[in-house]
């Protein structure tokens, strides 16, 4: 997904200047609206979840009130099930026997998608040479897994990147940049 979601940055949109010892926040109605849009955000997304899933309609969603009980084979998550459950969803590493198809060492190119949905790999890495630092193991596939695909268990690998074949010749020569990506979003240099 080409957004918001893209933490890295965009050509065009000027150079990052933080100011020193920048706050958090300048204004407390930046911290205010911070909060409501995040969790505006979160919210939209759950909604939606609950709908593609047939866990709730949209008219049942309006009411703000289901219409009975949850469907067969599910039970209803209650306010205290809540942490367990995120503390399971965040352990996403798997105990797998993946065959790894790159090692440390090796170069790569980030494949130069554009999903619709759900990806970890973000814009600017897109067609970049960088070279394989290390092998994280296997683990939950994010994209496929947001789809409803599946965990589908893949090797997370951290890859360098030389500062200037991510941003360009007046980087610096001696900076680089490591991201961690999933083996499906690189082929072989």
């Amino acid at each position: 997904m080409n957004g918001v979601h893209d933490m890295g940055g965009m050509h065009g949109l000027g150079p990052v200047e933080p100011e020193p010892n920048e706050p958090v926040f300048h204004h407390d109605w930046e911290r205010k609206v911070f909060a409501l849009n995040l969790d505006e955000h979160w919210l939209y997304g759950l909604e939606l979840l609950l709908v593609e899933k047939g866990l709730i309609t949209v008219e049942e969603m309006r009411s703000k009130r289901p219409a009975g009980p949850a469907p067969d084979g599910l039970r209803v998550l209650r306010p205290d099930d809540v942490p367990r459950r995120l503390r399971a969803i965040r352990a996403a590493r798997m105990d797998e026997d993946v065959p790894a198809k790159f090692k440390a060492g090796e170069g790569v190119v980030a494949r130069n998608i554009h999903p619709m949905g759900h990806t970890r790999l973000p814009r600017y890495a897109r067609g970049k040479r960088g070279v394989i630092d290390r092998d994280h193991g296997v683990f939950i596939y994010p994209d496929a897994h947001a789809a409803g695909l599946g965990k589908q268990p893949q090797h997370c690998y951290s890859v360098r990147f030389s500062a200037r074949e991510v941003w360009g010749a007046e980087a610096s020569s001696r900076d680089a940049i490591y991201i961690d990506l999933f083996e499906p979003y690189l082929d072989p240099a």
